[in-house]
């Protein structure tokens, strides 16, 4: 939540030449409606349900990069699919850039009308080793811009991973 996924995601897919998906923007796309009015109504539960449906369907496409939601990696399902079905890059930030990045956010609804550093503080705890857990390269974004984390991730799938070596 706020590291930047879905913007260094969707520069990520242009220089690896894959379609991207945000699964949050592809619940909204299926439903008609926004995050916030399924948690409103459905619940954290109904959220993660669709989502991981949509990570299902997403995960079994061939060619694609997914930035999935923060809290994707809460259900078993999920992580399994994830890590079974393709590379899991990490991008990790910590709480201070966490708090400056989401402090005029209005659209995310665990961070609604709540103490913003004391919830990602808590979301930290809870999904810190899951996101270790499911991922492949762990990517510190810091205060970089999105294009250098881009960079850093080609670089790094190149060293550790061997992509883009003949």
């Amino acid at each position: 939540m706020g590291v930047g996924k879905t913007t260094v995601g969707k520069l990520l897919a242009g220089e690896l030449g894959l379609r991207f998906f945000d699964s949050d923007r592809e619940i909204e796309r299926r439903t008609g409606t926004n995050i916030s009015w399924i948690f409103d109504v459905e619940g954290e539960k109904g959220f993660r349900d669709r989502e991981e449906q949509v990570l299902e369907d997403l995960t079994n496409e061939d060619n694609v990069l997914i930035a999935t939601g923060g809290g994707s990696v809460l259900r078993e399902r999920n992580r399994e699919n994830l890590k079974i079905r393709g590379l899991v890059i990490y991008l990790n930030a910590d709480l201070t850039l966490l708090v400056k990045r989401t402090k005029d956010e209005t659209k995310r609804p665990l961070l609604k009308g709540k103490n913003a550093k004391k919830v990602l503080e808590k979301i930290l705890q809870e999904r810190g080793s899951l996101y270790k857990e499911v991922s492949d390269i762990e990517i510190s974004v810091a205060e970089k811009s999105s294009k250098n984390t881009v960079a850093k991730i080609m670089e790094t799938l190149q060293k550790e991973v061997g992509f883009g070596k003949s």
